[in-house]
């Protein structure tokens, strides 16, 4: 079974023509292969791809505003599938839907994303509308 690398045409359609104001965060779980696998059969694990892709797509990224603002290193699924582990886990923040988008658009992100396409076995990118930051658990703050 292959995983989730890129998103649907029709979802980033979805996305793009959620437009709202204000900054949005992209909760990031990757998975990476062991070997990546490049269509010119270079030789390079999935660590190493997946690390030419954050390299190469940093300034597209910083230019554009974003920021990493938590990352965490997986340890252990207390609930969920116990064969399911991510080797990369971060919140990633746009300061607007326009400005994810055009990152996507780039030239030079385009280029560098053929690393992560290397290198992902199976990923997960969720959308999030920050919010405050509240005290407890059952209440999303207004």
């Amino acid at each position: 079974m292959s995983g989730h690398i890129d998103p649907t045409k029709e979802v980033f359609a979805q996305f793009r023509d959620n437009d709202r104001e204000g900054p949005i965060h992209m909760l990031n779980l990757v998975r990476l292969k062991p070997r990546a696998a490049y269509p010119d059969g270079r030789a390079a694990s999935g660590a190493e791809a997946y690390a030419a892709y954050g390299r190469e797509s940093q300034p597209v990224f910083s230019r554009l505003g974003g920021k990493v603002v938590w990352q965490g290193a997986f340890e252990l699924m207390l609930i969920g599938p116990q064969q399911e582990h991510w080797d990369h886990v971060f919140i990633a923040e746009y300061p607007s839907v326009a400005a994810f988008v055009e990152m996507i658009r780039d030239p030079a992100y385009r280029e560098a994303v053929k690393h992560r396409q290397a290198a992902v076995e199976d990923s997960r990118l969720i959308r999030l509308k920050p919010l405050p930051a509240g005290g407890g658990f059952g209440q999303i703050p207004d």
